[in-house]
């Protein structure tokens, strides 16, 4: 009797189509976004630099121009950082945890059988050392073998 063939198991380095085209979805999305904040920066330091108001104003103005994106890229830092903890978690649940159990069901299964070669081979052939030990020892005093 033969065992059913498994499939092979897809290699982690191979990517799902699907899981791709979102790749390439959200790398268009963050250039655009990326190119709409840098056209933004270069729009609004055009427009203060072409008015006449005093400097200071215009170095304060940038300044919150520039905390304002900072804060920005922060937030979709931050957006980012969720959605990798958020695989992560999934990858732990999904794949490290079934691995574990499995490791752990093996190391049962060998505790058993050591145990069972220990109680059925190891221990007899001791035994049966231990009474050729004692019936050479017997033949020695007897005289019937020399040492």
């Amino acid at each position: 009797m033969t065992l059913p063939e498994t499939p092979p198991a897809a290699s982690p380095t191979e990517k799902d189509p699907q899981t791709a085209a979102e790749q390439r979805k959200m790398m268009i999305g963050l250039a655009t976004a990326l190119i709409l904040i840098v056209l933004f920066i270069g729009i609004s330091a055009f427009f203060l630099f072409t008015t006449q108001e005093g400097t200071t104003t215009r170095i304060r103005d940038i300044f919150i121009i520039f905390m304002a994106l900072e804060s920005l890229v922060i937030g979709v830092a931050l957006i980012i950082l969720i959605a990798q903890v958020a695989t992560l978690i999934n990858l732990l649940q999904n794949e490290v945890r079934p691995i574990l159990e499995a490791t752990n069901e093996t190391v049962k299964t060998l505790r058993g059988t050591t145990a069972f070669l220990g109680e059925h081979l190891a221990e007899p052939v001791i035994q049966l050392n231990a009474y050729l030990a004692g019936l050479q020892r017997l033949l020695e005093m007897v005289g019937l073998k020399k040492k």
